[in-house]
């Protein structure tokens, strides 16, 4: 089941990923895809900012992963966007099991790389400030929180 979200602003935005941050766990992960400016970066910082995280959050292009180890767990905020289309090669399997959060910008160019149980988010820009989140769980937990936070 899909379950979504409309964003009218980045604060939108930044509410529902600090509603997710207070279902988190050990291990999480979620999957963020939508166009340029679609407001993936800026879901990030509204879920770091309730991990208590107080760090500039910018988008990891060019280094792939940045890791914020400030909070009540640790962060790793991934972009995907310079990745070869399915590169095997990159090591990001690790960080599913280092006990954080990971959040992946462009998730949709490693899919198979992706742990089968994952919180997948699309962004869908509507206007300058209107925004659809679809949330697509996958496995038990992840669909528990979107049941209670949506």
């Amino acid at each position: 089941m899909n379950y979504k979200f409309t964003s009218r602003n980045e604060i939108d935005t930044m509410e529902l990923a600090q509603n997710l941050e207070s279902e988190k766990f050990p291990n999480m992960v979620i999957c963020l895809d939508g166009e340029l400016g679609s407001g993936k970066t800026v879901f990030v910082k509204g879920f770091a900012s309730a991990l208590g995280i107080n760090d500039n959050i910018t988008s990891p292009t060019f280094n792939l992963v940045k890791e914020y180890i400030s909070g009540e767990l640790p962060l790793f905020h991934m972009d995907m966007y310079r990745v070869e289309e399915n590169d095997n090669n990159i090591g990001i399997e690790d960080y599913f099991i280092r006990n954080g959060v990971t959040i992946i910008e462009w998730s949709e160019l490693i899919s198979n790389l992706l742990p089968e149980e994952r919180l997948d988010i699309k962004i869908k820009v509507i206007d300058e400030n209107t925004r659809v989140l679809v949330l697509e769980p996958h496995g038990t937990i992840y669909e528990e929180i979107c049941s209670s936070v949506l």
